[in-house]
């Protein structure tokens, strides 16, 4: 069989293809009239789970699984966008590395908001103006992003799931010629994350630090002896041609995003449940607190700590762990917690993310 058959065979499966996914999207339609009827919430993330996590099982090859979970994100939301798009809040602006978590999660169809802060995401949400709102919590060699954490103490918004992203840094300019840059813009974090590399491949650059990748990305389109360290989707967005790939020091640099939302999330089996609380000062009281995970044999996936904005020395600790708040084992762990600790707050069960980095 020549190529031209060959050809003719893919293009009959593309015209098939084609057929299913508009029979899947009048479905689609007809779900969220039943939905409306019922006052059901249009947007079911664990269901989304559920879908590319069966396919992906049931698949044996030779489409790749991970291109699997892509080209569903897509069908998804191509098909809730004929209910309703999703309107998602995230700290902007476009082009960052938040925009990329927003857009791996929710596909292109979404309706995305950029804004300045981490509080006004929060505060979008917590309005009603957005479904939900994506904010950075940590990086794996910069740590937590405080102003993350702390926004979960006042507000009510529970952590609906969570988005880890491969971050690749690469150096952009207008002309994509390294000889003539003098200055490059980033954001703290990404210059920090590619220090060794620059330290070694440009000592004699200035390195000018700015808002956001893109706010780099921007200034580095408007001058011809500039650059700036940036994702490949700002060298879209801004015109830009890239000089270096991947300059980050790590070969495994991975931000965590959360996904905050107004409603929590029902158990799936592959679970991570977020809580905060704060102790009394005494001998032993960090001890104490982590003893009923460890007897109701809960793995414990993080644990950070902040200064209270209400007491002076007090503390409030951050606390990751496997498993749902409507696990039985979780429910005698947080008794546990709860008999000794001052405060204790649940932000959220969610379906928790499998690390795969990028071959």
């Amino acid at each position: 069989m020549g190529i031209e058959e060959f050809r003719q065979q893919i293009d009959a499966l593309d015209s098939e293809i084609l057929g299913l996914l508009n029979r899947r999207a009048e479905i689609v339609v007809r779900v969220g009239e039943e939905k409306a009827k019922g006052n059901i919430a249009y947007h079911s993330p664990q269901r989304e789970e559920e879908i590319i996590d069966r396919l992906t099982r049931e698949s044996d090859g030779p489409f790749p699984s991970r291109a699997i979970k892509a080209v569903y994100r897509e069908i998804l939301s191509a098909c809730l966008s004929l209910e309703q798009a999703l309107r998602v809040a995230y700290l902007g602006p476009q082009a960052t590395f938040t925009h990329m978590a927003c857009m791996k999660r929710f596909g292109l169809l979404a309706e995305y908001v950029p804004l300045r802060g981490i509080g006004e995401v929060f505060n979008e949400v917590e309005k009603g103006k957005a479904d939900y709102g994506v904010v950075p919590v940590e990086n794996s060699t910069e740590g937590v992003v405080s102003h993350t954490l702390d926004m979960f103490v006042d507000s009510d918004l529970k952590i609906c799931g969570e988005i880890l992203m491969e971050v690749s840094h690469h150096l952009l300019s207008k002309h994509g010629e390294r000889e003539r840059i003098s200055t490059i813009y980033s954001h703290p974090h990404a210059i920090a994350q590619s220090r060794k590399w620059l330290e070694v491949n440009m000592p004699k650059v200035t390195l000018l630090e700015v808002s956001s990748t893109a706010a780099a990305a921007e200034l580095a389109a408007q001058d011809e002896t500039a650059a700036a360290i940036a994702s490949e989707l700002a060298s879209r967005f801004y015109d830009l041609k890239v000089v270096v790939s991947r300059i980050e020091d790590s070969p495994y640099n991975f931000t965590r995003f959360l996904l905050i939302g107004q409603a929590p999330c029902p158990v799936t089996g592959h679970d991570k449940t977020s809580i905060l609380f704060t102790i009394r000062d005494r001998v032993g009281a960090l001890y104490r607190m982590l003893e009923p995970f460890a007897h109701n044999q809960i793995n414990l996936t993080k644990i950070e700590s902040r200064p209270s904005r209400y007491r002076v020395w007090e503390y409030i600790f951050y606390v990751d762990f496997e498993g749902h708040a409507e696990d039985a084992s979780v429910q005698a762990a947080l008794e546990g917690l709860r008999e000794d600790c001052l405060f204790l707050k649940v932000l959220g069960s969610y379906p928790k993310e499998p690390l795969r980095a990028k071959s």
